[in-house]
């Protein structure tokens, strides 16, 4: 192959960085603390991988392992975890190892229309616990969307 001709094998990817998920974060967690809603915060990239987490203090213990399903069913289906059909959700779950939910709270981190992650919020009810993600996507001005 000539240095002239691009690779045919290779394409651009838009990535989100661990400085982005940590702007990220800190928005999330200034809402919550707005709110007055302590909160599990995870952030992952496209391909689910952990970036940024926080349990804020009087977060709910297992809703670590909810904010975590909600950020990666986001990530891997490209839309807010709460349309994930729910006549799907046992059999996708099981198949990916339990990491999929259809519980309120998963957004996907969409910058220029491509899917850089997951963002995933839980210890609120769904409404706090997507008010929060969204704080999240606003500060790095993601796409959001939730109606």
């Amino acid at each position: 192959m000539s240095e002239a001709s691009p690779m045919p094998f290779t394409r651009p990817a838009l990535k989100l960085t661990h400085a982005g998920a940590l702007v990220m974060l800190a928005a999330a967690v200034a809402r919550a603390n707005e709110l007055g809603v302590p909160q599990n915060i995870t952030i992952v990239d496209e391909g689910g991988n952990l970036l940024a987490f926080v349990r804020m203090d009087g977060a709910r213990l297992l809703s670590r392992e909810t904010s975590l399903s909600k950020a990666i069913t986001a990530a891997s289906h490209r839309q807010p975890s709460a349309r994930l059909n729910p006549a799907d959700e046992i059999k996708l779950s099981l198949a990916a190892g339990q990491r999929l939910t259809n519980l309120e709270g998963g957004l996907p981190i969409l910058l220029d229309g491509t899917c850089v992650g997951g963002i995933g919020v839980g210890s609120g009810t769904g409404a706090q616990d997507v008010e929060v993600a969204r704080a999240g996507l606003a500060a790095i001005g993601a796409q959001d969307q939730t109606p």
